[in-house]
């Protein structure tokens, strides 16, 4: 009897032994799927502070340094984060670009100034997994119509 009982643990430490490697893959995969997904929303942020400062008035609108810094000041916990903004309007016959593409309503704002971020920043994985590339570029974008 008592020899059933060592068998018995020797059996628990051999599945443990087993289990263990898939287990802590399978944590670590989830870890980097979470900071992933956390890396994704920053970036996603950043670029939607930089077009809200940009689309307070057309003065906002026209200053792109300012829409970067504002994207990269909300993003400044995403190492080598960065962000181009740009001004477009649905009026023609200004110096301002003209917007083109569907992500803009000029047929029924057709005098409207839209302010446009784009955000990008490497990811890189905890672990390198088989098959699954160990650095992935995030990016955002955010348009916003100028108020006025």
């Amino acid at each position: 009897m008592n020899n059933f009982r060592h068998c018995a643990h020797g059996q628990s430490m051999a599945e443990l032994a087993l289990a263990l490697p898939a287990l802590v893959l399978l944590f670590l995969g989830a870890a980097d799927f979470g900071r992933l997904f956390y890396f994704w929303i920053a970036v996603n942020n950043a670029a939607r502070a930089g077009a809200q400062y940009g689309s307070q008035n057309v003065i906002n609108a026209a200053n792109i340094s300012g829409m970067r810094t504002a994207a990269i000041t909300d993003g400044s916990n995403i190492s080598g984060l960065t962000a181009t903004p740009s001004q477009c309007t649905c009026a023609s016959g200004t110096s301002v670009t003209v917007c083109s593409g569907s992500n803009y309503n000029c047929t029924n704002a057709p005098s409207a100034t839209y302010v446009e971020v784009d955000t990008q920043a490497t990811f890189n994985t905890v672990v390198s997994y088989p098959g699954i590339p160990s650095s992935i570029t995030v990016t955002g974008k955010a348009i916003m119509q100028v108020a006025g």
